[in-house]
């Protein structure tokens, strides 16, 4: 069994198969035969359509645009290849919403209040702005990093000197740092 999947894995490395699960930052372009808003601006409610959809066989969500409007979910009837693309959560069918886990980064995470500083800063797919100026200052000891599209037209850091508990919200990406 183990050396199966050790095969499989080595042919798909090879072939240059993407991994089945959904990813934050990757879009899968063309193919599209089915394209709605997404309201709430969750990437999981696109994954969902895809999956009630017989027709559906791979997707992408697009995060709002700075300029105001909606969410934007992009069903295909093939699996396209997925590309790095910071505007975008993709996946194939079967494969949900999965977030990606890297270090103390909180993807679709806000950790509302507990403000002492906010400031406006460029798009970022991981909040690295935000990142690095709660590092900086002693006094912050969490962060969240807020999308623009998401009631606001620019993206915005919001430094805390207090941790707030965790609030699922696909706009944000928060940490804790001290």
């Amino acid at each position: 069994m183990g050396l199966a999947v050790l095969i499989c894995a080595a042919m798909g490395a090879v072939s240059g198969i993407a991994p089945v699960s959904a990813q934050s930052g990757y879009d899968r372009p063309g193919g599209d035969y089915a394209t709605s808003p997404v309201t709430n601006g969750d990437p999981a409610v696109c994954a969902m359509r895809c999956e009630h959809d017989k027709n559906c066989r791979s997707w992408s969500f697009s995060y709002p645009p700075a300029s105001g409007g909606s969410a934007v979910c992009r069903l295909k009837r093939e699996v396209m290849p997925r590309v790095k693309s910071s505007c975008c959560v993709s996946g194939v069918r079967g494969g949900g919403v999965i977030e990606p886990r890297l270090g103390e980064l909180e993807y679709s995470i806000d950790r509302v209040g507990g403000d002492y500083r906010s400031f406006e800063t460029s798009p970022d797919a991981h909040g690295k702005p935000c990142v690095e100026a709660c590092q900086a200052e002693s006094r912050c000891r969490a962060w969240t990093y807020r999308r623009a599209g998401y009631g606001i037209s620019t993206a915005r850091c919001y430094l805390k000197d207090v941790i707030k508990p965790p609030h699922h919200r696909p706009c944000c990406i928060s940490g804790v740092v001290r």
